[in-house]
């Protein structure tokens, strides 16, 4: 028997950073978001013989151990250990389980995608098949964000977590003490359609370490910084606007305001940018991209950049000197999936 699951990354139209304390906490922050088409994959096979194993066959990392209850979770694989500690402690009565776990990810770490958070999300979700735990939607992305963020003490906000784990285009909600709201959007098909065909994802070729940009935010609220601070209430208000924008059906508002959200993106930390991104976005936009922004934190990874449609393959063109990658890609409308093989 093999338990699999699968869990979509995300693409952060608009709010991006607001889900982040202490910002959220104090002002309560609002992020508009879509998965697609790239995901996280989990397998469990259980094995009988007091071992376990830890296998990420796309960066080609394994770790294994004799059954415990408690894998230190530091080195290669951190995350993987962290995610037993806490099944192993809340779920199982302490008692060691032996399996072999293997994960791959649609896309590299640092991508902007939210890759590390859906890929938590896709490994409790096996487990959560294979123990059959009693856990729903949002029990399941607050769980994946308290492993993240509290017990291995990874910076970051929370909007992965619950887009891979509800998936389609929401509408998030966040709160003081943890709350968190989920608003599924009824979007018509021919604006998912419209939008998949305008909006190209091109990778830049490198990734950046996400918590460094954060803990720059992070800093920037608690010292009371102006200009930061202004930048995430634009930031908040760009949700809203996208949100009505997607539902009335005014596809030409949504380049505009993703353009909107970059300019003030861009000062609420050091890092978020650099000159080879801006190079990239000035390049784009003469060529006839309307906006677009780094998907994430920023600083590297993948850009989503929104065209006219007769302007798509000459905004492609121009970017071809940076030797980055486009991604072809479909939005979806589902979050988690798990499945057994038997």
């Amino acid at each position: 028997m093999i338990i699999r699951s699968k869990a979509p990354l995300r693409l952060s139209l608009g709010g991006g950073g607001t889900d982040v304390s202490p910002y959220c906490d104090e002002f309560g922050g609002s992020i508009l978001n879509s998965t697609i088409s790239m995901y996280a994959y989990a397998s469990i096979q259980p094995l009988y013989d007091d071992r376990i194993i830890f296998e990420a066959i796309d960066i080609g990392k394994r770790f294994s151990c004799q059954a415990t209850d408690y894998i230190e979770p530091v080195g290669e694989l951190a995350l993987l250990k962290g995610i037993y500690n806490r099944i192993v402690r809340d779920f199982n009565n302490g008692e060691p389980l032996s399996f072999k776990l293997t994960t791959h990810v649609d896309a590299p770490p640092g991508s902007g995608l939210g890759s590390s958070s859906t890929l938590v999300v896709a490994v409790i979700g096996a487990f959560v098949e294979w123990l059959g735990l009693p856990l729903g939607e949002y029990e399941i992305a607050h769980l994946a964000y308290e492993i993240e963020r509290l017990d291995l003490g990874f910076a970051g906000g929370k909007q992965d977590q619950y887009a891979a784990t509800f998936g389609g285009f929401n509408f998030m909600e966040f709160y003081a003490n943890d709350k968190v709201i989920v608003n599924p959007l009824r979007i018509k098909p021919e604006i998912v359609d419209e939008l998949e065909y305008r909006i190209v994802l091109y990778y830049t070729g490198t990734s950046r370490l996400s918590s460094r940009i954060i803990e720059a935010q992070v800093k920037n609220v608690q010292s009371r910084e102006k200009v930061s601070i202004e930048a995430m209430h634009k930031l908040k208000e760009q949700a809203y606007l996208m949100k009505e924008a997607l539902l009335k059906g005014k596809i030409e508002e949504i380049g505009v305001l993703l353009d909107y959200g970059w300019q003030h993106k861009k000062v609420m930390a050091n890092g978020i940018t650099n000159e080879v991104i801006e190079e990239i976005y000035e390049t784009a936009k003469k060529a006839g991209a309307i906006g677009g922004k780094i998907s994430g934190a920023g600083g590297g990874g993948y850009m989503m950049l929104f065209c006219e449609p007769e302007k798509r393959f000459k905004v492609m063109e121009a970017l071809e000197k940076f030797g980055g990658e486009f991604r072809d890609y479909h939005f979806t409308n589902f979050g988690l999936r798990t499945w057994i093989v038997r």
